[in-house]
């Protein structure tokens, strides 16, 4: 217990304050919901097949169901996040989240287990949109890549518990794991409808508390007030006073890069300013904005191939490691977590690495970090996949999962730097659309290339999206200035 309280404090200091504090915990806990359950799946392959007669290309078609359906519900998802609280509107879709995992336990044929899990994919489609546009309303802009590099470590925790704990269940029972992760589904759903909903633009972020044990003096302990809001000003020129007053009367927080944007003196786009200007935007309007954004298109792609590749080696990673390197199932999930190790070393590396960059003058760093990751990633692969050494891989494969995690956090905190604050929503719903739709192939295709040519050939395969990966990144170098640019003058309300 002593241990326990200690390790609460230790991170109430790092994330800056208790209100802090349980915002990252919460968000981060959805997300480690959805990679738990795909870890899970893929941990349960064996029991799967055996008990459901079934094969990889079957068990593959498992997670891209939900894949695909949770694509298309991402949309609709994206329209509400930026329109009604998304607190609550989180709190009910896990709500329903740890129904579908229930009646996916109880499943008697193969039949009956797709169509829940057809349900599951609707209703975790409410969690990249709410969450992205939460992570921009809670937190000061100049640390969002290291904000992102502690709510995605979720994702990493929930694959070690799909791999490890539910896993080793799931060698006894399927169902027994599928309902471990239920259960866990409604607490966490009250912690969600309990949250606050913060001031959309960011004008009320959280500041977090330079204090020792994560208390401030000030307010012996109660949860920080919120950061001074930033007058809108003309594009190019600093903020006025802080002001009163909801997003309405146009409060937004001007980020560092569009900040350093406009030090620069670089022009932003002015067709996509008018048009953002032009009131109110429906769902037509909103996509064709969103995908004019050059950047966002090139980050997108890059997501799209980076989640691809990582969406296989979740359903299939555990099965490779027994099957290549002729280890049991104990310890390929030993190996599986420190594998994981690695990629929570570069998830909470990539994220304050591109922060720290930005506020030294380098305005493209948070898309030039993932660049140079997604480029070390492929390197690093290769001996991993091409060696038959378990000793041997290890450090290669640790590597690897490094470089590939410390992409997304800079990744993720530069999308919200290069769209209007009204947008985030419908941008990440958008955003998720296009990317899950690509990942949902994943497992599908790995388990259907392994069926015929092997999972190490079908590894080596797919290690081309990752290249392609890195080459979209550095593309978007070239665009993400002006684009941070056009964000920023969008902002401003037009004068009277």
């Amino acid at each position: 217990m002593r241990a326990a309280s200690a390790g609460r404090r230790r991170l109430t200091v790092v994330f800056g304050g208790p209100a802090r504090t349980r915002v990252i915990v919460v968000l981060a806990c959805v997300l480690a919901l959805a990679s738990a359950d795909a870890a899970t799946v893929g941990a349960s392959a064996i029991a799967l097949r055996q008990n459901l007669h079934i094969d990889n290309a079957d068990i593959g078609l498992l997670v891209a169901v939900s894949s695909v359906v949770g694509a298309v519900a991402s949309v609709p998802f994206g329209m509400l996040a930026d329109r009604v609280r998304r607190t609550w509107t989180l709190s009910f879709a896990v709500v329903l989240w740890g129904v579908a995992m229930l009646l996916s336990a109880s499943a008697a044929s193969f039949g009956e287990l797709l169509v829940w899990r057809l349900w599951l994919g609707v209703v975790t489609a409410a969690a990249g949109p709410a969450v992205a546009s939460l992570v921009g309303d809670y937190f000061p802009s100049a640390e969002r890549g290291k904000i992102y590099s502690y709510i995605l470590t979720g994702e990493l925790v929930g694959a070690g518990v799909g791999f490890t704990v539910t896993g080793d269940v799931a060698a006894l029972s399927w169902r027994a794991a599928f309902v471990i992760l239920a259960l866990a589904a409604f607490p966490l759903a009250w912690a969600l409808f309990r949250l606050p909903e913060p001031r959309r633009g960011g004008a009320g972020a959280l500041v977090a508390q330079a204090t020792t044990g994560g208390r401030d003096p000030t307010t012996d302990g109660e949860p920080p007030g919120p950061e001074v809001a930033v007058a809108p000003a003309p594009w190019g020129q600093a903020g006025g006073e802080g002001v009163s007053g909801g997003p309405e009367a146009g409060e937004r927080q001007v980020t560092d890069a569009q900040r350093l944007a406009a030090q620069r003196g670089i022009a932003p786009d002015a067709v996509l300013v008018e048009r953002a200007r032009r009131g109110r935007m429906g769902l037509v309007s909103a996509v064709r904005y969103v995908m004019a954004v050059k950047t966002n298109i090139a980050l997108i792609v890059s997501s799209a191939f980076g989640y691809y590749f990582l969406a296989g080696v979740q359903t299939f990673g555990v099965e490779f490691v027994r099957s290549h390197y002729h280890v049991n199932a104990a310890l390929a999930n030993l190996l599986m977590i420190a594998i994981g190790a690695g990629a929570a070393v570069g998830i909470v590396s990539g994220g304050p690495l591109s922060d720290a960059l930005l506020r030294r003058g380098r305005l493209q760093a948070r898309v030039l970090v993932p660049a140079l990751t997604a480029s070390a990633t492929v390197v690093l692969f290769l001996p991993a996949l091409l060696t038959s050494s378990m000793v041997t891989a290890l450090p290669y494969a640790i590597g690897a999962a490094m470089m590939l995690s410390a992409q997304n956090p800079p990744i993720d905190a530069a999308r919200l730097d290069i769209m209007p604050a009204t947008l985030w929503g419908r941008a990440e719903g958008i955003r998720t659309f296009l990317r899950t739709m690509a990942q949902a192939l994943a497992p599908l295709l790995f388990g259907f290339f392994s069926d015929y040519i092997g999972l190490q050939a079908t590894f080596l395969v797919m290690l081309l999206p990752l290249a392609a990966s890195a080459f979209f990144l550095f593309r978007a170098m070239r665009s993400y200035p002006g684009d941070v640019a056009t964000a920023a003058a969008a902002s401003v309300p037009p004068a009277p």
